[in-house]
């Protein structure tokens, strides 16, 4: 997992009262969990890094989740055990699914931000823990597939991790948002409207041909061979050194902070899809439109048993995570991020607004 850089709180000042309050407090965004957000997942040997993970975290962490997450499989359940990663949007998702069972009168036990994407995956494999929402895209390297060209299409996406977690471990993955949480380069408002940049197409062709970018970035996203270089491969760009401002860690809060401030002329952010400083940054996101990333939108993932007992856990689902665009989430993530809301909070409105709770 990436630590927080701490040049977070050296680049807020001056910013908007709202970006200052998530660069002030970066807890509030937990953008390097991830893709929400363990970027451990998205890049190198995906065995390796599986080897790793488990190895520092999932088997002293389980011992403990044995504990906080009740009853082992195949006794008696107190409730559909609802979990998420520990991020902000992990927050969000979590708890509307949590209430949205709760609406319709399934019990449910609040296990809401558990941990990373590794112990929160292991736990619903090891039957701690009933349902939580996870990325297409990290089906990937959960199963060690990273290079099949499936992932960049939504639809292929979603049918293979679908497929191999059914086969594999009875985990039943529902509809999933149209969301895409992939890595991104955002630029700042006014160039991109001075120099009509609205994909990564136009931005390619405006460095290509000596426009001033500075990009702001976590040193992973420089050299992963899936990151900038693709990036620059597929869209006819190069970044100098000088164009380039490395963060330490992959908090995005510090790479959009960094643009928003201008610090050390950066005028680009790596960013993830649905971040929700974007607006506030005054940062426009660029399409991906030749497809370079894989696609990460998020669905809930249930245990075969606890669907098969609960089936109306999908019909009370599926609508809610269809409603889930991308500008609905972006804006949910950044009531928490910078408007300071509960995560709790958010969900709820969510979803008594959309008519899917009264």
């Amino acid at each position: 997992m990436k630590r927080k850089s701490n040049r977070v709180a050296t680049v807020a000042a001056g910013l908007s009262p709202g970006l200052n309050g998530i660069i002030a407090s970066p807890s509030r965004i937990s953008r390097a969990a991830g893709p929400r957000r363990d970027q451990t997942t998205r890049t190198g040997d995906p065995k390796a890094k599986v080897r790793r993970i488990l190895a520092w975290f999932v088997a002293p962490a389980l011992a403990l989740l044995v504990a906080q997450c009740g009853p082992t499989p195949g006794a008696p359940a107190a409730g559909i055990v609802v979990a998420s990663k520990i991020d902000t949007e992990g927050g969000v998702l979590g708890n509307i699914i949590l209430q949205a069972l709760q609406a319709r009168g399934l019990p449910t036990v609040d296990k809401i931000q558990l941990g990373a994407t590794a112990i929160v995956r292991q736990a619903l494999i090891e039957g701690q823990i009933d349902i939580y929402p996870e990325y297409t895209g990290n089906a990937a390297f959960f199963f060690g597939k990273a290079d099949l060209p499936v992932w960049k299409d939504p639809e292929a996406a979603y049918r293979t991790a679908r497929d191999l977690d059914r086969a594999a471990n009875d985990l039943v993955w529902l509809t999933p948002a149209s969301a895409n949480n992939t890595w991104a380069i955002a630029v700042r408002q006014e160039i991109a409207q001075a120099a009509g940049l609205k994909t990564l197409s136009d931005f390619g062709r405006y460095v290509a041909g000596g426009g001033a970018i500075k990009l702001a970035a976590a040193s992973e996203f420089v050299t992963a061979p899936g990151a900038l270089p693709a990036f620059g491969r597929t869209y006819g760009f190069t970044l100098k050194p000088e164009q380039l401002v490395i963060l330490a860690g992959g908090d995005t809060a510090a790479t959009i902070a960094a643009a928003a401030r201008g610090t050390s002329g950066t005028n680009a952010a790596m960013v993830f899809g649905t971040d929700g400083a974007l607006a506030v940054a005054r940062l426009v996101t660029m399409d991906d439109d030749k497809g370079v990333q894989p696609v990460y939108q998020p669905a809930p993932v249930v245990r075969g048993a606890v669907l098969m007992a609960h089936p109306e856990i999908a019909t009370v689902l599926d609508p809610i995570f269809r409603r889930l665009d991308l500008a609905t989430l972006r804006d949910l993530n950044g009531r928490v991020q910078i408007g300071g809301e509960p995560a709790s909070a958010v969900a709820a409105d969510f979803l008594r607004q959309n008519g899917f709770v009264r």
